[in-house]
């Protein structure tokens, strides 16, 4: 018997095209739940959704969504109601980077990191909880954070206090949903390799490995139990959690 059998289930992933999202999106596939990919590049998404549909378990639809417009969350929230019948999981993992120092800040590099990370996560818990609500059943609500949301970090305020409102979030929409029997966390992950962290210095890599204790990278196979913990009945009793993820790295 699989206990973390998720066989039935319906979960959202945004950003689930690539890195961290598509790692949990595989953790779920082969754990029997259906998969609704929300995500911006369509490329990426045929890639995703390909790669999904071929693990056995369950099924994957990519959705077009960039959570930084009110209407497109909308929109895909009601594609996936049309072609899964529901939503039991979301993981609202979209997210940018934002980098620059505080003397160098501007309305447009605070406000972007804010529009798609935070207020992103906070509108699409919106559109997927309004569903469970209505459909009495419960649900789960993860959330992709960062160990910079609690630790200080060079040139990354913007992106630091975004996901530090994710945070605050989900303690609130813990308490809130709680009576729906809907639980809410957030994953506080520190460094894995993704397109975001490709992008970085090849310097703040080799510094930030040396301040790890477990002096490497998170492994992404390691991110699909992870998800399908969250993602099942296991967890029902864990709910307000910010839990770092990070190899030590919140405590070095």
């Amino acid at each position: 018997m699989n206990i973390f059998d998720l066989s039935g289930k319906v979960a959202v992933v945004t950003g689930g095209n690539g890195g961290i999202g598509l790692a949990m999106a595989r953790g779920l596939v082969k754990s029997g739940a259906d998969v609704a990919v929300w995500s911006r590049n369509e490329d990426k998404n045929a890639a995703a959704t390909a790669e999904l549909n071929e693990l056995e378990g369950g099924s994957a639809n990519a959705f077009s969504c960039d959570v930084a417009h009110d209407e497109q969350i909308a929109a895909a929230m009601s594609a996936t109601l049309d072609r899964f019948g529901r939503v039991d999981i979301c993981f609202a993992n979209a997210g940018i980077g934002g980098h620059g120092s505080l003397n160098e800040m501007t309305p447009e590099i605070w406000d972007a990191p804010m529009a798609v990370n935070a207020r992103g996560t906070a509108l699409t818990y919106r559109y997927v909880t309004e569903h469970m609500i209505e459909r009495g059943e419960g649900g789960k609500l993860i959330a992709t954070s960062s160990g910079q949301s609690i630790m200080g970090v060079n040139r990354s305020s913007a992106y630091a206090a975004s996901k530090a409102a994710i945070n605050g979030l989900t303690r609130g929409a813990a308490f809130e949903l709680a009576r729906y029997k809907i639980t809410a966390n957030a994953l506080l992950f520190g460094f894995y390799e993704t397109d975001m962290t490709a992008a970085a210095d090849p310097r703040f890599a080799e510094w930030m490995t040396k301040r790890i204790p477990l002096r490497r990278f998170g492994d992404h196979e390691g991110l699909e139990g992870l998800a399908v913990f969250f993602a099942s009945s296991h967890s029902d009793y864990i709910t307000g959690q910010c839990l770092p993820v990070d190899g030590g790295l919140c405590i070095s």
